[in-house]
């Protein structure tokens, strides 16, 4: 039986299509006008789905934030155990760093933008993300103190979100590499 997927809403098309834009242009390069275009709608009919254009990248970068660790906690609690955990969130990592290149491009250059209550959200789940990963990483291995398994977790976070820079491999096989350094480097 095939799994019927529902077509993305308009809001959800809205955030797909900025992220592209924003990750093309940077955020102060895009209008209202610009994104709307995209979008086939008017510039502001954007305002019918968000108040501002800080306020789709608000939403675009907690949602994201969101949804990694959301799915990591799911991996973990369906992992055996700690190294299968740990594999888990390196495949959900790769996963999400390889569909969404654009994503974190624009979390890296326009953090700035973001307004302040919303890049504490992010800030706050990010932390929780990196302590999944720290907590899993010390179970494999508990000479780790929580410092030397949080550090860990981020050069692994910087080696797979590396992709929008050196995806000059098909999917597959920067796929098959990323989560094979990753992991290698973890569960050394």
């Amino acid at each position: 039986m095939t799994e019927v997927v529902a077509p993305p809403s308009r809001r959800e098309q809205i955030l797909a299509t900025a992220a592209e834009l924003f990750a093309a242009r940077g955020f102060h390069g895009v209008s209202v006008s610009d994104l709307g275009t995209a979008c086939g709608i008017s510039g502001p009919a954007l305002y019918k789905h968000f108040a501002s254009k800080d306020a789709v990248l608000a939403e675009m970068l907690v949602s994201i934030s969101e949804q990694l660790l959301s799915v990591g906690r799911e991996r973990v609690g369906a992992a055996a155990d700690p190294r299968a955990a740990v594999a888990a969130l390196v495949d959900w990592h790769v996963d999400f760093a390889l569909r969404h290149q654009a994503l974190i491009v624009v979390q890296d250059r326009d953090w700035s933008s973001l307004p302040d209550d919303a890049r504490e959200n992010v800030r706050a789940l990010q932390r929780s993300y990196v302590d999944l990963w720290a907590a899993q990483l010390r179970l494999v291995d508990p000479r780790l103190d929580r410092d030397a398994a949080r550090a860990s977790a981020h050069a692994a976070f910087g080696l797979i979100n590396s992709t929008p820079h050196s995806g000059k491999l098909p999917p597959e096989a920067m796929r098959d590499l990323l989560t094979q350094m990753a992991t290698r480097a973890l569960l050394a």
